[in-house]
């Protein structure tokens, strides 16, 4: 097994016990590789993050705290994508992974032939966020039909203009920004919006959220979409649609989200723990208690919406308790509430 916290030199068995307890004493320095099937020195660890750009400013907010409390423990966030992140957590490579989404089947699958076994915690509620250059004029709202006729593989090389969508719309050219293939946000957004594996690829993508906003903000013609936090960020530069999936035209906001309104654009961020890292490390576990425990605050403070404190205080029992698998089956499920995902009985 190649757990993410890395060592920078390998001991012998029988000193594994010694070294686990010199651990939280020791200065972590930059890691090198294990062999499978070594049982790794406990010495001079690095917690390894990686995973969703969407989830990653929280993380990042939670790292930057958590140092001021454990300066002697070292951890290193960075951001892939979703699928790009799980990729690295299913090879043992990295410890923790944030998802913007639920694992999907295949990525279940391969945690489970390469013996990785995970923790799935929900850490805030995000919404993916419709929006356009200030300069539109026409468009003042979209419904979840007409984002689908838009984004759908079929729609590709024929949805060209504005008019196309909505006839009395302008007849412009539409240019269309969203998430790259590589992230949670694109799997989410296919899955509720077209319902399907993938959308229309005549596209800008991006697994850059910032990248999305650059493009929109210079491009008057521009339709995209992205989290919640980073329109939040920009209002000065972008306009977001209010989205009518069936109840009328609603904007995303901290009240429509928590009160599951904006349907179906709403959804839960993730963590996913190595529980083999968890028991073998401390630090690791010490890290997450912390993300866990200050999470709701933190979520806020970078734009997001915090879970119910009821929802953080379980996470920290299955997080004690090693509960390892998902509540979901391999994709989002927008219906299904915070309560319901940590009430279930998890699958691996």
């Amino acid at each position: 097994m190649i757990f993410g916290i890395r060592e920078a030199s390998k001991v012998s068995l029988s000193l594994v016990v010694v070294a686990s307890l010199l651990s939280a004493c020791s200065k972590p320095t930059q890691p090198t590789s294990t062999t499978s099937n070594q049982l790794p020195a406990i010495t001079n660890e690095i917690v390894e993050i990686d995973g969703s750009s969407t989830v990653y400013p929280i993380t990042e907010a939670v790292v930057n705290e958590f140092k001021q409390t454990q300066p002697d423990i070292q951890v290193q966030s960075a951001f892939s994508g979703t699928g790009g992140g799980f990729e690295k957590f299913c090879a043992g490579q990295t410890d923790i992974n944030g998802a913007s989404r639920p694992i999907s089947t295949q990525e279940i699958e391969t945690c489970r032939n390469a013996g990785v076994r995970y923790i799935e915690l929900p850490i805030a509620f995000d919404a993916l966020t419709i929006v356009v250059h200030p300069q539109n004029s026409w468009a003042q709202d979209i419904t979840v039909e007409e984002l689908k006729k838009l984004w759908e593989p079929a729609a590709q090389g024929q949805i060209k203009t504005w008019n196309q969508v909505r006839p009395d719309w302008s007849n412009q050219p539409i240019n269309l920004y969203g998430a790259g293939t590589d992230s949670g946000t694109y799997d989410y957004f296919a899955e509720v919006i077209v319902e399907s594996e993938n959308t229309r690829s005549d596209y800008t993508g991006s697994e850059d959220d910032t990248v999305l906003v650059q493009g929109i903000a210079n491009d008057p013609n521009a339709l995209g979409y992205f989290g919640l936090s980073y329109y939040e960020q920009n209002q000065d530069k972008l306009k977001a649609l209010p989205v009518n999936g069936g109840n009328g035209a609603i904007l995303p906001s901290r009240e429509t989200v928590e009160s599951a309104m904006y349907q179906p654009l709403s959804r839960p961020l993730f963590i996913y723990v190595n529980i083999q890292s968890a028991q073998q490390y401390p630090e690791l576990k010490e890290f997450v208690d912390f993300y866990l425990k200050h999470g709701a605050r933190i979520s806020e403070s970078v734009g997001y919406v915090p879970l119910p404190a009821e929802a953080y205080e379980i996470g920290q029992v299955h997080l004690y308790k090693g509960e390892v698998g998902t509540a979901y089956d391999g994709k989002p499920q927008p219906n299904l509430t915070i309560r319901e995902v940590l009430q279930k009985e998890q699958t691996l």
